[in-house]
């Protein structure tokens, strides 16, 4: 695979790793509210925005073997850390493990596990 290719498998990364990076700089004060639905409204959004990330990284590996899966799952783990040491910078965030530990992980492993059952219900 030549270098311009492998860096466009990387592209949609390089994008959600972007767009996490710009929500998360948003003070808590601009966020939207929505009021009942508020903490699942977000707490479902870490959930897609770390399942994304993680299938947008295995996409770069352009391989579907056990490495692959498991390095997609620890960058996006990985990313998760470093998005909520991030927060403790913005105004009215606060960085929370449990974010990490069960939102984001869980989103990234669901969506990994998603991906794998599809591939072996495809072949």
């Amino acid at each position: 695979m030549n270098l311009i290719r492998a860096l466009g498998r990387w592209c949609p990364a390089f994008l959600m790793m972007t767009a996490i990076f710009a929500f998360s700089s948003r003070s808590s004060n601009d966020l939207p509210n929505f009021h009942v639905f508020d903490y699942f409204v977000k707490k479902g959004g870490h959930m897609i925005g770390y399942g994304l990330l993680a299938t947008s990284y295995l996409y770069a590996f352009n391989r579907r073997d056990n490495k692959s899966f498991f390095l997609a799952w620890l960058l996006a783990v990985l990313y998760a850390f470093t998005d909520e040491y991030h927060q403790s910078f913005v105004a009215g965030r606060h960085p929370s493990i449990w974010d990490v530990m069960i939102f984001d992980n869980f989103g990234a492993i669901l969506a990994l596990c998603f991906i794998s059952w599809r591939n072996k219900n495809l072949a």
